[in-house]
């Protein structure tokens, strides 16, 4: 068992509520019957590779808009400001672990399982959701509709390629980039 005092009881933590999504997704995926998760229903030819290579180039712009963003408003490096104070310190190794379950758990939940049901308006907005900040301010809306919106573009991205790989690797791209920002640069 790990303790809370290790090193590895924040990254472990991590993965259980993430993995816990994406069996979730998996679990919701297969009571409907439907095959996999992973591909769109129905799409028999998916784009894995294109979505690998727009995926990543989806991410890098996401991760531009933000650092746009970070300069030019204050709410941005109030945000900033307020995920360091939860997260740190965040060493190399808890931003791979975070970034990559909460993009594999996330878009298995929310694409994979949610948009063939909800649709891509429906499961972005409850991704939005999710990313409304606790407790709730008014100064974390931007973060909110902005998640609705990379909530759209990874779902697009899904539905365009027919397969979940490209969502995956642009959610990871934003979150690495992102957390490795915040773990990097003290606004005090």
């Amino acid at each position: 068992m790990i303790s809370r005092g290790s090193s590895w009881y924040r990254p472990a933590l991590v993965m259980v509520i993430y993995l816990g999504l994406g069996a979730a997704g998996l679990g919701w995926t297969s009571l409907r019957g439907q095959p996999s998760l992973w591909q769109v229903p129905g799409r028999q030819d998916p784009w894995v590779f294109t979505g690998i290579l727009v995926g990543l180039l989806v991410g890098l712009g996401i991760v531009f808009a933000s650092r746009m963003a970070f300069f030019r408003f204050e709410w941005a490096r109030a945000l900033h400001r307020d995920f360091r104070a939860l997260l740190s310190p965040l060493g190399d190794r808890e931003i791979v672990v975070l970034a990559a379950a909460s993009s594999i758990g996330e878009e298995m939940f929310f694409r994979g399982a949610m948009l063939p049901v909800l649709g891509l308006v429906g499961s972005s907005a409850v991704f939005a959701l999710l990313h409304i900040g606790l407790p709730p301010r008014a100064r974390h809306l931007p973060w909110t509709i902005s998640s609705f919106v990379a909530g759209v573009v990874f779902g697009a991205l899904y539905l365009w390629t027919g397969d979940l790989t490209g969502a995956v690797v642009a959610h990871f791209t934003v979150n690495f980039l992102n957390l490795r920002h915040i773990a990097q640069y003290d606004l005090r």
